[in-house]
């Protein structure tokens, strides 16, 4: 625990850290030690004044980027259950993606549900579930125009539905039918009396895919046991509903997709987002990156409120520097927009000084002495 000297010299989870480690019971002369031992090692780890933290980040995350498979992890027995990972994803996260290709959430449970209890029924009820899944046979009734299907009667009971409840759903969301409901059938007629044939037929694909229950967006479950617990691995995110069952456990579950995220949680959730999920590519991956260049990256990316992608149209656009624009993509636009409206290169930044040969302004070349000539 931090003595009182150096509370206003460590920071706040510095502090925190130590009081989770150190013993209750400690002498006094052994804390200031542990303290002092702590502060030099701060100050050791804070960075040069002038230091290039941006270009050791981007070396520092891109050598080992080259050694990063371009791989897609399967969830064994599980259709559609595919992750993402280490390049592909790496740049995903980086390019700031709105459209990511294995959009997953991991759902932590409440006590008792997080033990195992119901853990089936209750991931069942979580995917969404089209028609086609809760019938054991769609057809067509030519003789007189009918679309009719069997109901798997089993299925629906996971679900908590029954046949007449299902029929006023459906009916609600399919328009131009006749919705009627049988023990254990439902029939689709439809209302205009010239439907021909073949359109009675597209028709009923479009039924196999109506919504009856469940999360939207959410296209598998798969329950697995970390430790102690019961977690829900979906393929497909819906962060806002989840959030809302009473038996998720709010704290700890969360999705990949960042604009969610964002959306869901806000900005700062969306920055350690963007760190935990780098973080676990490169650690998956058996590659050492300091903690501190990605959230660098990640700092970067969210500075101003919203993502922005380490592209020519996220952080490149917001440059104030021309030859640091030009330099990244479309150099001639940049030039010839600048050109027009007569804009000024201060050269405050390491890339624009490299182009022009000269002493870039970090480490050794950022102090400039003046000195006072010396009457004779």
């Amino acid at each position: 625990m931090a003595v009182e000297e150096y509370k206003d010299k460590l920071p706040l989870k510095i502090q925190e850290e130590l009081n989770e480690i150190i013993p209750k019971n400690t002498a006094k002369s052994k804390l200031n030690m542990i303290n002092e031992q702590v502060y030099k090692e701060y100050m050791k780890m804070k960075v040069e004044p002038g230091e290039g933290v941006g270009l050791v980040a981007a070396e520092s995350i891109g050598e080992p980027g080259t050694q990063m498979t371009l791989n897609t992890f399967h969830f064994a027995g599980v259709a559609e259950m595919n992750v993402t990972v280490g390049l592909p994803r790496i740049i995903e996260i980086l390019d700031g993606s709105k459209a990511i290709s294995t959009p997953m959430m991991e759902i932590y449970l409440k006590s008792p549900y997080s033990k195992g209890k119901n853990i089936k029924e209750l991931a069942t009820n979580i995917k969404e579930t089209t028609l086609k899944e809760a019938a054991k046979e769609i057809s067509v009734n030519i003789s007189n125009s009918t679309i009719e299907i069997t109901l798997n009667m089993e299925k629906l009971k996971i679900l908590n539905l029954n046949v007449a409840k299902l029929a006023k759903q459906l009916n609600e969301s399919t328009k131009g039918f006749h919705v009627k409901a049988a023990d254990d059938s439902i029939s689709f007629k439809p209302r205009s009396k010239n439907t021909e044939l073949n359109e009675i037929f597209k028709l009923k694909e479009k039924l196999k895919d109506v919504y009856i229950s469940g999360i939207k967006r959410i296209k598998q479950v798969l329950p697995v046991k970390r430790g102690d617990e019961f977690v829900i691995i979906t393929a497909g995110t819906n962060l806002h509903e989840i959030l809302s069952l009473d038996f998720v456990d709010t704290t700890r579950t969360t999705c990949n997709d960042i604009y969610e995220i964002v959306e869901v949680l806000g900005i700062e959730a969306a920055r350690q987002t963007i760190i935990n999920e780098v973080s676990k590519v490169i650690d998956a991956q058996g590659l050492n990156v300091d903690i501190r260049h990605i959230m660098l990256v990640s700092d970067l990316m969210c500075h101003n409120g919203n993502i922005k992608g380490i592209t020519r149209y996220g952080v490149i656009s917001e440059k104030s520097s021309i030859l640091a624009k030009a330099s990244f993509e479309t150099p001639i636009k940049h030039i010839i927009n600048a050109s027009l409206v007569g804009e000024e290169d201060k050269l405050n930044s390491v890339i624009e000084n490299v182009m022009l040969n000269q002493p870039v302004p970090i480490g050794t070349g950022l102090p400039s002495l003046v000195s006072r000539k010396v009457p004779e």
